[in-house]
């Protein structure tokens, strides 16, 4: 397992009983995880004491208390990176944390890379991959179909010092995206992405991951140059495993340009019980 451990703006202060307790800079929240089936050891004055809490609804959603006001966004940091973080109403923060792992490296992969470097970020959120990119160096392309995530991304880039780094910001439907790259005969030596078990574009084109994944890989491989870096899949579909996530790399991607494969799961460490919270999949296709 990959283990983003080199925070020091968060912290997974304990977990149990279908809930984590998180300090995000000097806010605590407490959240519905639903990998957490084991109990909560003690109920302590931190759980109780959280500055915000999400409860989930038994028809669906949910909704936040705070047990004190706080202020509209946040900001926390990451190395060179930041990011604006606040409650959303879906229980999100705009930041995955576990993320930081591939974080780290795609920026080595970028700098040692010895030449310019072109970066297509897809499903991209609020960009943090796209800021990792290009903090290394990378020109960067990042595409989602939520114009308001798009927007939190540029957000986010600009309180990280690149507001002028080369980053094209794209609200669109990745699969149509990608498409258009294959007309217009652009390429790029490394493609991320981070797709939904379901979604819908912006002009309501549907996703089904086991249905359009490895059309998609397939899509994506006409892209790429003829010197490609890196292929990096994130994933937090239930019951997509490594194995399976490896064996599409390797249909798509390695069977045509060989390199190497590392699939495997990505966790947070939790600080009061010492255990590891797993935190989806993910897949690292890289050229030898």
């Amino acid at each position: 397992m990959q283990m983003a451990k080199d925070w020091q703006d968060y912290e997974l202060i304990d977990t149990g009983a279908g809930e984590k307790l998180e300090r995000w800079g000097d806010v605590v929240l407490r959240r519905p995880d639903p990998q957490i089936i084991w109990p909560l050891a003690a109920e302590t004055g931190r759980w109780k004491q959280a500055d915000g809490h999400y409860h989930r609804s038994s028809s669906g959603g949910g909704n936040w208390t705070f047990r004190r006001t706080l202020p509209d966004r946040w900001n926390i940091s990451y190395g060179p990176l930041k990011f604006h973080i606040r409650p959303t109403s879906f229980k999100h923060t705009g930041l995955f944390p576990e993320q930081a792992v591939n974080w780290s490296w795609m920026m080595d992969k970028i700098r040692s890379a010895g030449r310019p470097i072109r970066v297509l970020n897809l499903f991209a959120y609020t960009g943090g991959a796209t800021l990792a990119s290009a903090a290394a160096g990378a020109d960067v392309v990042h595409v989602d179909a939520a114009k308001g995530m798009v927007q939190w991304a540029k957000e986010n880039a600009q309180l990280s010092g690149l507001a002028e780094a080369p980053i094209r910001y794209i609200t669109d439907d990745v699969f149509k995206f990608v498409q258009r790259e294959q007309r217009r005969g652009r390429q790029y030596e490394a493609i991320i992405m981070d797709p939904p078990s379901y979604g819908r574009g912006p002009n309501g084109e549907m996703w089904k991951l086991e249905e359009n994944l490895y059309p998609f890989l397939e899509s994506c491989v006409e892209i790429m140059s003829d010197r490609p870096l890196f292929v990096l899949v994130n994933s937090y579909t239930t019951g997509l495993s490594p194995t399976v996530l490896h064996n599409l790399l390797h249909m798509a991607i390695g069977r045509k340009f060989g390199g190497r494969l590392d699939c495997g799961e990505i966790g947070l460490p939790i600080t009061q019980s010492g255990l590891v919270l797993p935190c989806g999949i993910y897949g690292r296709w890289e050229n030898d």
